[in-house]
């Protein structure tokens, strides 16, 4: 059997509490930068006198979008509680000792925060992280804390503390109200006896008198018994919640982590209900970081914040070149994104391609303007960014590989590969085709991404664009060469994918073929074929095959490869459908097994939107165009969310979305001659000749100042005099 590994300071003994207390040393509070870290006797009474208390800032995981966010926490009497403020000047009053730092500084007088959280440690438990000499967690029956110290030596200050709390709780058991009915209690009736008798009342009525008070005293004393009895079964109902880990499912964990924890769980049933160090228990602390928050709040504070006034207004600096990975999603509102596009200002009219044949004769085809009634309400641009949709695959990669797990990543990095052609399904419509030098960014602080791409190219038609998530960059730039077979386009993509870790570890692909079917009679879909080869530098790589649809075949879409390692041995199988789901089992498949008990989910495509357009957007396509309060001031010229005929399309405004599609694309003829005489893309250059395209940096900080030079007009008016000089040579 496994002797579970115990913190030194577990064997602590205690006195009584007077003897603690009378060895503790007088409170000392410092205001400004000087720290005050107790050990020994110290704690024995801050942490669980009656009389004095500790305290400090600890920072506090809320979630990917506010990351750690500084916190006051008070732990006195057994009560651990925590607010995002406090003012200076309520300390002084308070019989507290300070562990850690305060910011020096003058203290900015804000309001006194209220407590936010509370924790009882009668009912709670926690432990050290073993990955992070900085970090412990606080388990209860319906949440986690995760708490970050600034030093070693004041996570030890705090545990210190935590522990001779809980000694003071074994000191005085859970049930120590039942204390009172072990000793017997009983009363007596001797002096009423003696008080009746002098009065000259008989004894017959005196010993009557006696039983019925003794009757009386006998059903209170059961009454308070039941009460002790539910009090003690109530406390031990909560620790056994606390064993079984139950906070996992009451915040909402995914399914599969939940489960992840439940084996924990079962490993070493009730690990979490005295403090420990254990090795299994840190195995599930990556998994528990996205549901460890119970703020919410679309403006918080920092209790930083309360104690110094050297921060701005204008929030965290953002920096400029994305490779360092550091911009501050916690300097962005929490920003709502609309759930369903506009309300359609005009009737749409059908589209009758003799009609459109009949109103086209006798013109030059190169300037034959196709109706919008053929495009959905994004471009191309921004059609590269909806392959983010699932981009929390990237950042479970990227945690695995950090924990040495590289099979994991793999398999991950190929759901993402999959999960990128589960938007096309019911896509009939094409995006709009982007002008030259335009532009689309995305920002996410929700997801943890920034996102920029740009048209590098007109002839031929090239695509650049630039991701960072948390830990991870990638970049592609693609191209589409199409072949008409008479009832369907086959669309062959030209160009890689790039996908970089953080500690050096590189992933390539190339997208798969895409055709598009029943052009003429029948109802028109869509369907991806061929193989993906994910080329990783070190240990795994993978293939997937997308099977070609046929008249016969009655389970479309299906995607099924393997994982090989350096030696080519397959070590994991993955199968699934495009649309759907993607799973995977360890071990060589042939095909797919009947029984998914032993397999694992990797990847399950979001739900539909409930009220669904012709478009057949998702929910996540819904958000790409849309300008949010305060969005548009700060977009270049060239950003596609400012090009009108897509916008008056969104709108339903049909007759003007036409008018300036045919407006654009009449300067969208001028760009293969800008080309020839010399353009060169604003934000990519290529590398060498025939290389790919990178990000040269600068554009998250010309937004920030709103500077955007070398950013042309391109949606404007078109120059007379130039569209003449054009059409001339």
């Amino acid at each position: 059997m496994r002797v579970r590994e115990m913190h030194p300071l577990c064997c602590i003994t205690l006195e009584s509490p007077s003897e603690i207390g009378d060895k503790s040393p007088e409170p000392t509070l410092l205001r400004t930068g000087s720290a005050v870290v107790y050990s020994g006797s110290d704690f024995n009474n801050a942490g669980g006198s009656d009389v004095a208390g500790v305290a400090g800032i600890l920072y506090k995981w809320t979630n990917y979008h506010k990351g750690w966010r500084s916190r006051w926490f008070t732990l006195r009497n057994g009560v651990l509680s925590y607010s995002k403020n406090r003012r200076p000047d309520h300390i002084a009053g308070d019989d507290v000792r300070l562990i850690g730092n305060l910011p020096a500084g003058n203290y900015s007088r804000r309001k006194h925060g209220k407590s936010v959280g509370i924790v009882h440690l009668k009912v709670s438990s926690f432990r050290e992280s073993r990955s992070d000499d900085r970090r412990f967690y606080i388990f209860t029956a319906t949440k986690s804390l995760h708490l970050r110290t600034n030093s070693k030596k004041e996570r030890a200050a705090w545990i210190e503390a935590l522990i001779s709390t809980r000694n003071l709780f074994q000191l005085r058991p859970l049930n120590d109200n039942l204390n009172l009915l072990q000793n017997d209690v009983s009363i007596s009736t001797e002096r009423l006896k003696n008080r009746l008798l002098e009065e000259g009342i008989g004894e017959g009525l005196v010993k009557d008198c006696e039983q019925i008070m003794l009757s009386e005293f006998s059903e209170i004393k059961g009454q308070l018994k039941s009460l002790c009895e539910d009090r003690s079964n109530l406390l031990d109902t909560l620790r056994q919640l606390e064993a079984a880990n139950i906070e996992g499912e009451a915040s909402g964990v995914h399914d599969s982590e939940f489960q992840l924890m439940k084996q924990f769980s079962s490993l070493g049933r009730g690990k979490y209900s005295e403090w420990s160090t254990t090795e299994s228990s840190d195995d599930i602390e990556k998994q528990e970081l996205d549901e460890a928050s119970d703020e919410e709040e679309a403006n918080y504070l920092d209790a930083n914040e309360c104690f110094s006034e050297l921060h701005t207004s204008s929030g965290s600096m953002v920096m400029d070149n994305m490779t360092n990975n550091t911009f501050d999603a916690s300097a962005h509102a929490q920003v709502v994104r609309r759930t369903k596009l506009p309300d359609p200002v005009e009737k749409e009219k059908g589209v009758s391609l003799w009609s459109m044949i009949k109103d086209n004769v006798g013109k030059d085809l190169t300037r034959v303007c196709l109706p919008v009634y053929f495009n959905e309400p994004i471009s191309s641009l921004q059609k590269c960014f909806e392959d983010l949709e699932y981009s929390y695959l990237l950042d479970r990669a990227y945690e695995h590989g950090k924990s040495g797990n590289s099979l994991l990543r793999i398999l991950n990095i190929a759901a993402f590969a999959v999960s990128g052609y589960a938007s096309t399904e019911g896509r009939h419509c094409k995006p709009f085709n982007p002008l030259l030098g335009e532009t689309y960014e995305a920002d996410f602080p929700e997801k943890g991404v920034r996102f920029f791409s740009e048209k590098v190219s007109h002839h031929p038609t090239l695509i650049a664009c630039h991701c960072e998530g948390r830990g991870w960059k990638f970049w592609a730039d693609s191209n589409l060469k199409s072949k008409f077979w008479g009832r369907s386009i086959q669309l062959d993509p030209v160009g890689t994918l790039t996908l970089e870790f953080d500690d050096g570890e590189i992933f390539q692909w190339s997208k798969v073929t895409t055709s598009i079917y029943n052009l003429i009679l029948g109802k028109i879909y869509c369907d991806h074929h061929g193989i993906m080869h994910i080329r990783g530098n070190r240990q795994h790589s993978c293939k997937l095959k997308f099977k070609e649809p046929s008249i016969i075949e009655r389970n479309p879409h299906q995607v099924h490869g393997f994982v090989e390692d350096v030696s080519g041995k397959k070590v994991a199988t993955l199968f699934g459908k495009w649309n759907e789901s993607m799973y995977y089992i360890n071990g060589e498949w042939v095909s797919r097994p009947k029984d998914l008990s032993d397999s694992s989910l990797l990847w399950r495509r979001n739900n539909p939107p409930p009220n669904l357009t012709r478009y057949n957007l998702s929910s996540f396509a819904i958000t790409l165009n849309e300008l949010t309060p305060g969005l548009k001031e700060k977009l270049p010229p060239t950003d596609s969310r400012l090009r009108p005929d897509q916008r008056h399309l969104e709108n339903g405004e049909y007759d003007k979305a036409n008018s300036e599609k045919l407006r654009l694309e009449t300067r969208q003829r001028m760009s293969r001659k800008l080309q020839e005489n010399g353009w060169r893309p604003r934000w990519f250059q290529r590398e060498g000749e025939d290389g790919t395209f990178r990000y040269n940096g600068g554009y998250w900080g010309a937004r920030e100042t709103v500077t955007w030079h070398g950013c042309p007009n391109i949606f404007g008016e078109i120059d007379q005099d130039l569209l003449s000089s054009f059409e001339g040579s």
